[in-house]
């Protein structure tokens, strides 16, 4: 009996052996994704919705592909509180293995989920997450290009005073939710492209530490106005609409973020600095669908892919067309390359 259990043992010892020598399955590429299930997605956002801007054109982009795929879409708001993102991410995981996602303030949760969970698909929207697996895919938008653009209009509006209410001051504004890179980008490429109009004009800047409470983007804007300014760039999300308030209370000027604000203060809201989020999600959703996704790019969106722009439709046409002509003659020159917008480094 003993000799029996021996010889087991030697050819259990032989096998084992044998098997860890035979040749194993190829792990899968950094580049495939299988088994995704794309009957539903989420929307995972920092903020919450109703701003007429950032987060709902995301939004936009999960209505189109529930309408286009009849995927299930579900929208996650986190509404600025902290403790609200990683049950949000969690649920995340738990409902969709296609999971969009605005991680502003929480970047090293989204890494820590999308490592633990490889077969998701992870999109970043706006900023660029690098997780260990290399699994995140992000979305990189040049909003320098466009603010460029935005700087221009309100430089060549506060030198026209023939423009109604403009006064002889070279001076414009911005309003920012909160000081952050992306924020800071916006307002340094505005800035350089109000200067490479005339050097001389003066960028007075807010930032309102809020991105909800209209009252206060509506607040340091008519400061912005005492101080001289004609034209107020708005970057701060739900308290921006205030901004676009006071433009019209005082009958002055202001820009529009994310989408195309002009028609909410017609003929006060001059134009819109967009920032098509949903542009990002539809696009990728379809590679996603037709199997060509490869998780871990990064995309640049900016004016060559229609990412970003500045558009003028709906604004009530008070900008004189040697404004509308100048920004569509150098949209172009900066798509073909022919002039450089200096990107911003934090």
């Amino acid at each position: 009996m003993k000799k029996i259990v021996m010889l087991v043992s030697v050819f259990t010892i032989l096998a084992l052996a044998l098997a860890s020598c035979a040749p194993k399955a190829a792990a899968p590429e950094a580049s495939a994704v299988s088994g995704i299930d794309t009957t539903k997605a989420v929307y995972l956002i920092n903020g919450a919705l109703g701003d007429d801007a950032f987060y709902d054109s995301g939004q936009k982009g999960m209505d189109a592909i529930a309408a286009q795929y009849g995927v299930e879409i579900r929208t996650l708001e986190c509404g600025y509180d902290p403790a609200q993102y990683e049950p949000m991410l969690e649920a995340a995981v738990e409902y969709a293995d296609v999971i969009f996602v605005i991680s502003y303030g929480f970047e090293d949760l989204v890494k820590q989920y999308a490592d633990a969970n490889p077969q998701k698909v992870f999109v970043n929207l706006d900023t660029v997450v690098v997780n260990d697996a290399k699994t995140v895919t992000s979305v990189d938008y040049i909003e320098e290009e466009s603010a460029y653009l935005a700087g221009v209009v309100a430089g060549m509006l506060t030198l026209d005073t023939s423009i109604p209410n403009v006064n002889d001051q070279k001076i414009i504004g911005a309003v920012g939710g909160d000081q952050d890179p992306v924020i800071d980008a916006f307002m340094f490429a505005y800035e350089n492209g109000a200067k490479s109009v005339d050097p001389e004009i003066t960028m007075e800047r807010v930032y309102l530490g809020d991105w909800e409470d209209t009252a206060k983007g509506k607040q340091a804007t008519l400061q912005l106005y005492d101080m001289g300014a004609d034209i107020v760039f708005q970057i701060a999300a739900n308290a921006g609409k205030g901004v676009l308030q006071a433009s019209g209370e005082r009958d002055l000027y202001s820009i529009g973020v994310d989408t195309n604000q002009n028609a909410l203060v017609p003929g006060h809201v001059v134009a819109s600095d967009i920032k098509d989020i949903g542009l990002a999600i539809t696009n990728i959703f379809a590679t996603v669908k037709d199997g060509t996704y490869v998780p871990g790019t990064v995309f640049n969106y900016g004016l060559a892919t229609g990412g970003v722009d500045v558009v003028f439709d709906d604004n009530g046409g008070v900008l004189p067309q040697a404004i509308l002509d100048k920004v569509n003659e150098l949209r172009q020159q900066i798509i073909n390359g022919d002039v450089n917008v200096e990107i911003y480094v934090p």
